[in-house]
């Protein structure tokens, strides 16, 4: 196996080992029954994998809809009668 691949019970008896590794290494993977099962991996590479691109802001600013005009009305009417 790859150096990076723990056994489950070997991942299990060593998790100490396999923080450190995932901490100053790099991802661990994690199989049971012979198959990936997990990916154990730093918190600082988990934010760069889940860190968004770019900011909401931006993102609708450089959207192709930004141009789009909405013109949103509200009817006058009253709301319909509920009896509680």
């Amino acid at each position: 196996m790859k150096n990076n691949t723990w056994q489950l019970q070997e991942a299990k008896s060593k998790f100490s080992q396999l923080v450190e590794d995932a901490m100053n290494k790099e991802p661990q993977i994690v199989t049971k029954h012979g198959d990936k099962a997990v990916v154990v991996l730093s918190f600082e590479e988990y934010i760069k994998i889940t860190k968004p691109q770019t900011d909401l802001v931006k993102f609708l600013r450089e959207s192709p809809l930004a141009k789009v005009t909405l013109e949103i009305t509200r009817g006058k009417d009253t709301p319909r009668d509920i009896s509680l």
